[in-house]
């Protein structure tokens, strides 16, 4: 799928203003915008199929599974302020063409389209990035309202949405080289719940996927990686090599595991670990995740939670990388504590 640089300024106009928008040769109805964050609007749109006998994005979409029974399907529109923006756009659609599995979000389809600044006469960029929609939501929007109402997730839940979540990390951990997400936490989980079977857990947003596998030899290479995991790792569940990165030091896809551990304790609790450096006078959430000072709750369903997650979530929060486990670790491991605690 080629990115698109055209006179496709009528999508830009139906976006705004409602109406039809094309993303290459297919054409989408805007129902509604679904959510908005920093340069970016996710919108709900239905396809509009012209040939009867079937065609458009199904012709074009390789895997089935992804055509939507009622035609419904989500837009990311990107706001492009630079050049270096476009690159990081490219990047993410480059990245996302790589992953192909059941756990993590696919791109169906993008465009990038040249339109006019109405400021200044001058032509700007904008993405358009075509998904499956997933109307239930993120597991952290999931997980707020579930508080607000002092529900949790059972223990099998908790156990078969993180081993969605594994399974698709396994996938990029595999693949050559290794890739890691980079940003794993409940926010970029997308949920949908099921009559009689646990919820289907999605991992998407992979505009901070890379090559997981770094070597750092230098201070200035450690200052940079800082910088960079600043921009685009959040920091409740940032791993500690990426808060304060040694001068000589080999960083891998471990840096999502930490993530990982982190979104498992907020499946159970609605939260990372450390989050509650932030509201602590004089705390500091670089320090409490550096140390891996973890604070379990004192109230609420933490006694409906076997001790066992307790433990698991501290063996993948373990502040030295070249201890903590990997990936298949993790997934043997789960696999034990499904088969022990649920039915």
């Amino acid at each position: 799928m080629g990115c698109s640089f055209s006179g496709l300024d009528a999508l830009y106009d139906a976006v705004n203003g409602g109406g039809d928008v094309w993303i290459n040769e297919n054409r989408f109805r805007v129902v509604r915008q679904l959510g908005e964050g920093g340069f970016a609007f996710v919108f709900l749109v239905k396809e509009i199929v012209a040939d009867a006998s079937g065609g458009g994005l199904a012709k074009k979409v390789k895997d089935p599974s992804h055509i939507s029974v009622d035609g419904t399907y989500a837009v990311k529109k990107v706001l492009i302020q630079n050049k270096e923006q476009l690159e990081l756009v490219r990047e993410e659609i480059r990245v996302s063409s790589l992953f192909n599995h059941p756990n993590l979000l696919p791109l169906l389809d993008h465009a990038i389209i040249s339109v006019k600044d109405g400021q200044g006469g001058a032509r700007k960029h904008e993405a358009f990035l075509l998904f499956p929609v997933h109307l239930d939501g993120t597991l952290l929007d999931n997980s707020t309202s579930m508080k607000a109402k002092k529900e949790s997730f059972s223990t099998a839940d908790v156990l078969h949405i993180f081993r969605q979540l594994c399974d698709g990390l396994k996938h990029m951990h595999s693949l050559e080289p290794p890739y890691a997400h980079n940003d794993v936490k409940p926010g970029n989980v997308l949920l949908t719940r099921r009559t009689g079977q646990p919820p289907l857990a999605i991992l998407m947003d992979f505009g901070s996927a890379r090559p997981s596998r770094k070597q750092i030899r230098s201070r200035q290479e450690a200052l940079q990686l800082q910088e960079w995991t600043s921009e685009h790792c959040s920091a409740p569940f940032r791993a500690p090599e990426l808060w304060d990165c040694p001068s000589h030091a080999d960083i891998d896809e471990r840096t999502d595991i930490w993530s990982l551990g982190c979104t498992l304790y907020a499946i159970m609790y609605g939260m990372s670990p450390f989050e509650y450096a932030l509201g602590e006078s004089g705390g500091s959430l670089q320090l409490a995740i550096v140390n891996a000072q973890i604070k379990w709750p004192n109230a609420g369903p933490k006694a409906s939670y076997p001790e066992a997650l307790h433990q698991f979530v501290t063996w993948m929060l373990q502040p030295q990388a070249a201890v903590r486990p990997r990936i298949g670790d993790i997934i043997i491991h789960v696999d034990k504590l499904i088969a022990k605690f649920t039915k």
